[in-house]
This record gives structure tokens, sequence and C-alpha cells, in this order.
């Protein structure tokens, strides 16, 4: 009976380990695919990763987490809930020239949406 009760203690342990690697695991948003998005952010289903991608496409990099709430569908509970699995890095230069006045957002614009 030994070996069954500690069989199942290593089980429990691995299982243990293994959910907080998951929840330490961080993204950059400027560099992640949808299916990275999808799997690290909560609340973040594969819609809404694909929508983050296709706005940084189109906007170019983001500068803060906050801007991540430009993004339709993506509010700043769900910027807050990410704030610690959220990683912003980027050369200056990455950033679209003509994207870089859009990018400026504050809690005003956003709820104003």
């Amino acid at each position: 009976m030994k070996p069954l009760t500690f069989l199942f203690a290593t089980f429990v342990l691995l299982l243990a380990l293994a959910g907080n690697a998951a929840a330490g695991e961080t993204v950059n948003i400027n560099t992640a695919d949808a299916a990275t998005l999808d799997r690290v952010l909560v609340n973040v289903g594969p819609v809404k990763a694909q929508a983050i991608v296709d706005y940084r496409q189109a906007n170019g990099a983001f500068r803060s987490p906050e801007q991540l709430a430009m993004v339709k569908g993506i509010g700043l509970r769900t910027v807050e809930r990410n704030r610690d699995r959220i990683v912003v890095s980027a050369p200056r230069s990455a950033v679209k020239p003509e994207g870089r006045a859009a990018l400026q957002v504050t809690t005003q614009q956003v709820a104003r949406r």
C-alpha cells in the first residue's frame, strides 16, 4: 500500500508544480502569435487573441499593457487580470509612425468606447 500512496503523492506534487509553472508564464504581446496569447492570457480566447495580433499588425507595437485595451473585445479589467503575464518589449522603431498617435490611450478614452 505504501508504494501506491507514494506514487499518488508524487503525482499530486507534479500537478501542483505544473499549475504553478503555467500561472507564472509570461507573454510578449508584441511578438507572440495568437495561439500563445490564447494559451497564456486569462479571459482571452482564440478570437480575441487573433484580434490582438491583427491590431498589432495594423497599428504597430504596443508600448504598454494598457494599450491592449484599444483592441476591440479587450477591456481594462482583462488587462488588469493579466498584468503579471504581459510583457511589452520592442525596439522603439518597431512602432509604425502612423500608429503612434493611435496608441496614445487613457482610461477616459477606453471608458468612452
